[in-house]
C-alpha cells in the first residue's frame, strides 16, 4: 500500500468516525453537534476521494474549495456531479450555521443528514 492509498484509508476511517458521532448526536437530539459532525464527515469523505484520485486534499479555511477540488478531481459523470451538489449543500449549511451564530434545528439536521447519506453512499462506492 502506497502513501496515497494509506492516506485515503485513514480519511475513510476518520469520516466514518465523524459520521458515527453525527448519528449519535442526532439520536440524542444534539442538533448543533449533529450538524457540525455531519459536515465534517462529508469533508473527510471528500479528503479521502481527492487524496485517492488526485494525490492531495483541500487544506484551507474555505471548505467550498473542497467542493471545487472534488469537481476537478473526481466528478466525471452525472452521479459525481450530483455528489458535488450534495457536498456543496452540506458546506453551505455548515457555513450558514457556523458563521452566523445560529444553531441547527431538528429540520436543519434532518435535511443535512439526507444530503450526507447520499454523499456518503457515493463516496463509499467510489472509494470501495
Amino acid at each position: 500500500m502506497n502513501f496515497r492509498q494509506l492516506s485515503g484509508v485513514l480519511d475513510i476511517y476518520g469520516s466514518e468516525n465523524f459520521y458515527d458521532g453525527a448519528g449519535l448526536a442526532r439520536e440524542f437530539e444534539y442538533w448543533n453537534a449533529a450538524g457540525l459532525l455531519a459536515a465534517h464527515a462529508a469533508i473527510a469523505f471528500t479528503d479521502a476521494a481527492t487524496i485517492r484520485f488526485g494525490g492531495f486534499k483541500s487544506s484551507g479555511e474555505d471548505h467550498m474549495a473542497a467542493v471545487d477540488l472534488l469537481r476537478e478531481t473526481v466528478s466525471r459523470d452525472e452521479r459525481g456531479n450530483e455528489a458535488v451538489r450534495h457536498l456543496a449543500r452540506i458546506i453551505e449549511e455548515k457555513n450558514l450555521v457556523s458563521y452566523s451564530g445560529d444553531v441547527y434545528t431538528r429540520a436543519d439536521t434532518e435535511k443535512l443528514w439526507k444530503h450526507l447519506e447520499r454523499y456518503r453512499a457515493w463516496a463509499l462506492e467510489l472509494l470501495g
